[in-house]
């Protein structure tokens, strides 16, 4: 009997430290949980406080007196690359719009990219000298100016380069692949089910359609002629009749010279100080800011995560 009672009262204690224990450990996670409440409500206050300083402080270049305004053109030109119209037209804005810039030079080093993107720069430039006729505006081609580099160099008034900058490509290309035969081999049955004949023209994974290929290449036509009429209406007279020069080749600085391609040989400083006459050079150029590239990468990320269709294809001036 003495034994029931002695094990009934270590039961009772045993259940009595369980109890304490569990009651123990349960305040700890409350108070681990409420200590990393209070982190995320203070990490996402300064988050909401870095981006609203990112909005609303002034990043438009401080310029005082006489100046260069200066607007690079630096990478592909595309809807989400390292150049877009957005961008370029906002910089090119706020040069001709401060009254102290003596002109303005579009430093271009580019290969290419979207015709559309580059369109709209062209057009934009076109505008704005329109509305400032007594502002010039120059390119300065750095290493490279091809293809929708160069379709937006010719909306200005004038087109400088280096002797060994590499400009022209004036053409159009739109590629992809064909994995037809790799299927076969690798014993991979296509399904595909389309609503339009001509639907799934670009398929790489279909055997080519005649009709479709045609069609495209028509296309890549059009905006070729498109391109080769901004071309000669930016360089009139200047360029040498030579149809080769919208054959898609390129050609050094010295070689786009005697072509009529470009205007002269010169640097940026060099058409800052000799040309418009104001050495000083302003920065323009509207580039992002870490939180707007830290936001493209968390989506590029997020995109890489995503299935990616392998169907798309890109029209270029490349």
């Amino acid at each position: 009997m003495a034994n029931l009672e002695t094990d009934r009262r270590m039961n009772h204690a045993i259940e009595g430290e369980i109890i304490e224990s569990l009651a123990y450990e349960s305040l700890k996670e409350r108070k681990r949980a409420r200590r990393w409440g209070i982190f995320f409500k203070l990490f996402f206050s300064a988050y909401l406080l870095v981006i609203l300083l990112a909005v609303f402080i002034d990043r438009s270049p401080v310029s005082v007196g006489r100046h260069t305004a200066l607007v690079d053109v630096q990478g592909v030109i595309a809807a989400n690359g390292d150049v877009t119209a957005d961008t370029v037209t906002a910089g090119l804005q706020a040069a001709f719009e401060n009254d102290n810039a003596a002109g303005v030079i579009v430093r271009i080093n580019s290969p290419g990219g979207s015709p559309v993107q580059a369109g709209y720069i062209n057009d934009e430039i076109q505008r704005l000298r329109m509305q400032h006729p007594d502002r010039p505006i120059y390119a300065v081609v750095s290493d490279i100016c091809a293809s929708g580099g160069y379709y937006v160099a010719v909306a200005a008034d004038k087109i400088f380069a280096n002797r060994a900058s590499i400009v022209g490509s004036i053409g159009v290309l739109m590629d992809g692949f064909g994995f037809v035969g790799t299927m076969e081999k690798l014993g991979v049955e296509r399904r595909l089910i389309i609503a339009g004949e001509h639907k799934a023209m670009l398929d790489p994974f279909s055997p080519e359609d005649s009709v479709g290929a045609e069609h495209a290449q028509k296309l890549v036509d059009k905006v070729h002629q498109q391109f080769i009429k901004v071309v000669r209406e930016g360089r009139g007279n200047r360029l040498v009749d030579r149809e080769d020069i919208f054959s898609g080749l390129f050609w050094t600085g010295e070689e786009a010279l005697e072509l009529g391609l470009v205007d002269e040989m010169g640097s940026t400083g060099y058409v800052a100080r000799e040309v418009i006459g104001a050495e000083k050079i302003v920065d323009y150029t509207q580039r992002e800011s870490w939180m707007e590239l830290f936001a493209k990468e968390i989506g590029a990320s997020l995109a890489n995560i995503l299935p990616m269709s392998l169907l798309q294809r890109n029209l270029s001036l490349k």
